[in-house]
């Protein structure tokens, strides 16, 4: 072989590695996501539609580049300490965790593996995160609601119903945004001559006795503050509410067209856009340290007219002028 040849040959042989390495296929990115509701919730499907839908908009393809681990916690804090450890023993690159009980779980199990969530109230007094600007750690996320939101809905609650004179408020008590809620509506309440009261929202049959119990009192009203639990029992919470025919203000659309009277609250289909946007820079190398909790930036109003009829309200024009939904 003439010396021109052989270094033909050589060169060749020496480009192979690098078109075979230009040749391989992308690598497969693991999200790995703690859930709060069951798998078969409707409004987890909707959620995770949400989700998928905003990461194939920024180029990301199931079973292409990406595959995502879900764990179904159904509010169970249990289960989330169980499905927490196993997600981070699959070592996936990201893991998106739905409301503050499963960031704490997830803390648990990991420092490391950096973690983005949604439907979080007050991630600083929790210990998630060190500050919104600065979160610090490998946490990051989206807020559900600021405090002051709060005070809104007693506010709707008397609008809607003027001669109410007593509240109840479903929070969950385990968690310190319910508290915090709590507080916010208390600090309210005398502005609108309402009494307050909580409802600790621990299980079903306590629910179910409390409503039942506060309906045997007049001129009062419900208010359902932002948790796992009120989420989870949801329906349950609607169908009582009509039983005993009290007016409630519920935190999301989807109590409303569920049943529910009128919501108050932050568009979900935004936040789960954004928690998109944080996950897409984390898998290209972003770190949740440098990436603020940021509040929401969508609210909406939705009356459930039929409802209102059946309770025999007439919902005030300035209202539904306000509203962004109207049910009828």
């Amino acid at each position: 072989m003439q010396r021109r040849d052989f270094l033909g040959v050589l060169g060749g042989a020496a480009a192979w590695p690098l078109a075979a390495r230009a040749q391989q296929p992308e690598r497969m990115r693991r999200i790995g996501a703690l859930m709060n509701l069951a798998a078969d919730d409707p409004l987890a499907q909707i959620d995770v539609a949400g989700f998928v839908g905003g990461l194939q908009e920024r180029g990301w393809s199931l079973g292409g580049n990406l595959q995502i681990e879900y764990r179904w916690g159904a509010g169970d804090e249990n289960l989330y300490r169980k499905y927490a450890a196993e997600l981070v023993a699959l070592a996936p690159d990201v893991i998106l965790a739905i409301g503050g009980t499963t960031v704490g779980a997830l803390q648990l199990a990991t420092r490391t593996v950096p973690i983005v969530f949604v439907k979080v109230t007050d991630p600083v007094s929790r210990g998630l995160v060190a500050s919104l600007a600065r979160p610090g750690g490998n946490t990051t996320g989206f807020l559900q609601y600021e405090f002051g939101t709060a005070g809104k809905w007693l506010e709707l609650l008397k609008q809607i119903m003027p001669k109410v004179k007593r509240a109840a408020v479903i929070r969950d008590v385990s968690e310190t945004s319910g508290i915090g809620q709590m507080a916010a509506i208390q600090a309210v309440a005398p502005s609108f001559g309402i009494d307050v009261s909580p409802i600790d929202a621990r299980d079903a049959g306590e629910i179910e006795r409390a409503i039942t119990e506060f309906a045997r009192g007049s001129d009062g009203g419900l208010i359902v503050t932002e948790s796992g639990k009120s989420i989870v029992h949801r329906k349950l919470i609607i169908t009582l509410a009509a039983e005993h025919r009290l007016s409630a203000v519920y935190p999301y659309r989807y109590f409303v067209t569920d049943g529910g009277l009128i919501s108050y609250g932050p568009d979900e289909a935004d936040s789960f856009r954004l928690a998109t946007g944080y996950v897409d820079r984390i898998l290209k190398g972003g770190k949740p340290a440098d990436l603020p909790v940021q509040a929401p930036t969508k609210y909406e109003m939705v009356i459930n007219l039929n409802t209102a009829k059946a309770f025999g309200l007439t919902v005030p024009p300035s209202l539904l002028a306000r509203a962004d939904n109207v049910i009828e």
